[in-house]
């Protein structure tokens, strides 16, 4: 139950080899986080009038196979983990025209409050949903297994 999104490479993305800058694809795991909570009924816009802001306190990547100028990557954002006061992320980004996997990565986010900045509960109008969408992932994950 993976969120799936797509983000085609300009010149921009790339340095001076001609292959992707490495720290784009930290651009792009936050360009999959974003679309996951959209999946799921929460923006950040919403989170953050509510007074919630959502910032990176770890992040890892793998880097496996270069991307280029002109490719289309896909990029692959799964929930890993889920608190009240923490979620963490795992993202594979994939050349889609070959499916070669590029990177593998993990972030790990925590809710504050944009007036303290100190950590926070997360309100249960958003974490209901975020519950779901685990619930949701955890069965599709099953049922795949169970049909290898």
């Amino acid at each position: 139950m993976s969120v799936i999104t797509e983000h085609h490479v300009n010149f921009y993305d790339t340095d001076a080899m001609a292959v992707v800058h490495h720290a784009n694809y930290i651009r792009w795991f936050e360009t999959g986080r974003v679309e996951y909570l959209r999946k799921y009924g929460i923006t950040l816009g919403e989170m953050m009038e509510d007074g919630y802001v959502f910032p990176i306190t770890e992040v890892r990547a793998k880097y496996v196979s270069p991307g280029r100028f002109d490719d289309t990557v896909q990029i692959e954002t799964t929930a890993k983990a889920l608190t009240r006061a923490k979620m963490a992320f795992n993202y594979r980004v994939f050349n889609k025209k070959t499916g070669v996997l590029m990177v593998t990565g993990f972030t790990q986010n925590v809710f504050t409050h944009s007036d303290t900045g100190k950590i926070t509960r997360l309100p249960e109008k958003y974490y209901r949903k975020l519950q779901q969408a685990m619930a949701e992932e955890q069965q599709a994950a099953a049922e795949a297994e169970k049909q290898e």
